[in-house]
């Protein structure tokens, strides 16, 4: 039914084809076809659940089309801000990216899961057993034993760029967290990460992958480890090992905790910001497109509502991600009807 096709830079598209006209539901009722297509703009870690899991769910549901799009939430944001893209859903990686469009494209956005950090690896590679022994028992020892192998000289270390990718933030920041938590030398932050990693100069650049393309690089044996949510690692069946709670920016009650940490970004005009830890949650809106069709937008909102539902979220939750309560950032009386009836549901 969807047939992928790359696009250039970081992002990863998927194009559904046009649906017959009827499709059938799992109980086994026809839904007829439908005219709009949910354009979904999605971080990279929602590739795999958003086009194989809930875009086909969504288009069994209700009979709309969908097409998606993944990439760094931050990079997506921009693309979306510049108009190189007109996406009518965006999913992103924590409330910034959506903040960041905020009054012109959208008002709200409602928060409905979570990804923590997981560290995955090569499971045939040198230092397999190192991780290994971690993954069996994450004690702070056998934690310890494997940053240290990550600072070691020549270990192959894929991560995601921390000015386009809030994936990519939140890995400089926990290994600074594991550091502290696990009483490792301040030193060994720059000799895992590269000098300047925390600082605004990048650290290693031959570490910076697309999130799209890490696991890829890790499962042909050119990485010794990645950074990776538990999400993907769960979808994609990679060898990991879990952090505590304390480092692994997935649980919000550790929000205060997580802020202790923070990265210095560089911007694309050469200015720098200071990005504070945040939990790793999923956030979705849809956006105003003045190019959009009403068919379009009917089904940008339908998109949305199928996921916030329990379908939806059982999707979700059965590729790894952590379900929170759904919850509404912004004025209730900005989001569209059909998704405000599913939040009242989900009470």
């Amino acid at each position: 039914m969807a047939a992928a096709c790359l696009a250039a830079g970081l992002s990863l598209v998927v194009c559904s084809s046009v649906a017959s006209a009827s499709t059938t539901t799992s109980r086994g009722r026809a839904t007829a076809h439908r005219a709009g297509t949910a354009d979904v703009a999605f971080a990279g870690s929602l590739l795999a659940v958003d086009n194989e899991d809930v875009g086909p769910g969504f288009e069994r549901a209700t009979g709309y089309g969908y097409t998606g799009r993944g990439g760094g939430s931050i990079g997506l944001a921009h693309d979306i801000s510049a108009g190189e893209i007109a996406p009518g859903v965006f999913e992103s990686v924590g409330a910034a990216p959506i903040a960041s469009l905020e009054p012109h494209f959208t008002r709200w956005y409602v928060r409905f899961a979570a990804s923590p950090l997981v560290l995955a690896y090569n499971p045939h590679g040198p230092y397999a057993a190192v991780f290994r022994a971690a993954a069996r028992a994450p004690e702070r020892s056998s934690l310890a034993a494997v940053f240290e192998a990550m600072a070691r000289p020549g270990f192959l270390l894929g991560r995601t760029n921390p000015a386009t990718d809030p994936q990519g933030q939140a890995f400089v920041m926990m290994v600074e967290l594991a550091q502290r938590y696990l009483h490792l030398p301040n030193a060994i932050v720059d000799q895992i990460l590269g000098a300047g990693a925390t600082t605004g100069s990048g650290g290693n650049p031959s570490q910076i992958f697309a999130e799209t393309a890490l696991d890829s690089h890790l499962e042909a044996g050119q990485l010794d480890a990645a950074s990776a949510f538990l999400s993907q690692a769960v979808q994609l069946h990679l060898a990991y090992v879990r952090l505590p709670a304390a480092i692994d920016f997935g649980d919000p009650a550790d929000a205060r905790h997580y802020a202790s940490a923070s990265v210095i970004v560089p911007s694309s005009t050469g200015a720098k910001t200071v990005v504070h830890g945040t939990p790793l949650v999923i956030d979705v809106t849809t956006l105003r497109q003045a190019s959009a069709t009403k068919a379009d937008v009917a089904a940008s909102q339908a998109f949305v509502a199928y996921q916030l539902s329990a379908s939806g979220r059982r999707a979700y939750a059965k590729e790894g991600f952590t379900l929170l309560p759904n919850t509404l950032f912004g004025p209730r009386s900005a989001v569209p009807l059909r998704i405000r009836r599913e939040l009242r549901r989900a009470r």
